[in-house]
């Protein structure tokens, strides 16, 4: 595609486009203020149809009172806030169910993605339901690293293909797409509920390779043993449940 198509085609995308970004944060003082400002400045000359929402997961920390600030310069910034953690899941989850606009597009807020990378996968959107992003060059600890090839493993051995990197919290997709994927997970297996269910009520899934950077303030909570062990739980319980509904 020419230089001149590619401008018009996502120039025309842009001005249709309307989306709700969700942004789960826990404890993230140190990062959401700058997450949040990072996204206002790649939607703004996008479109003025768009809506941040974050969701900040019972958090401890001053994570709530920073969006609050920013909340005040800048209406299109919405806070839900959980009074108790309720995992990687249900933050998610809260921010899709008060998603407003047409597409819905979530990344995490501790700043190691590239926002502006959502141009990337805004074009597939047109011929495809989901758009999901994999780290082309993940920088994380080796642990994770290795945690996260062995999921991405296991799911692809026990649902067929799902996707090369299925946790990466950078995900565009049609708002239709959650009215019709039921979704129950509460920690880490959301990503995988999700995806599978879109996957077999036949929507269609685009990936797309995005930056990923290292994490420079706050801490990780993905390779907590305990998320870990419950997110193996969760993953045979939804397996069992997949083959019974099969039945």
């Amino acid at each position: 595609m020419a230089k001149a198509e590619e401008t018009h085609h996502a120039s025309r995308i842009t001005s249709q486009l309307s989306i709700s970004v969700v942004l789960p944060a826990y404890n993230e003082e140190e990062n959401v203020g700058q997450a949040v400002r990072s996204v206002l400045e790649v939607m703004e000359p996008l479109t003025p149809d768009y809506e941040v929402i974050v969701v900040d997961d019972g958090s401890r920390d001053r994570t709530s009172e920073v969006v609050e600030e920013l909340a005040k310069s800048y209406p299109q910034v919405r806070l839900i806030r959980h009074e108790v953690n309720r995992g990687y899941g249900g933050a998610l989850n809260s921010g899709f169910q008060a998603a407003t606009r047409e597409l819905i597009f979530f990344t995490s807020s501790d700043n190691q993605y590239d926002v502006a990378e959502v141009k990337k996968l805004l074009p597939h959107i047109e011929t495809t339901e989901l758009v999901i992003g994999y780290r082309a060059k993940r920088q994380d600890p080796f642990i994770r690293r290795f945690f996260a090839w062995g999921w991405t493993t296991l799911v692809n051995l026990l649902f067929g293909y799902v996707s090369r990197d299925i946790d990466c919290a950078f995900k565009l997709f049609k708002r239709e797409v959650v009215s019709q994927v039921p979704i129950t997970s509460k920690g880490a297996m959301i990503d995988t509920e999700f995806l599978v269910g879109a996957k077999r009520r036949g929507f269609s899934i685009t990936e797309v390779p995005v930056s990923h950077f290292p994490r420079l303030a706050g801490e990780q909570t993905g390779a907590n043993i305990r998320v870990i062990l419950r997110a193996f739980r969760d993953l045979f319980r939804f397996r069992l449940q997949l083959w019974r509904e099969a039945d």
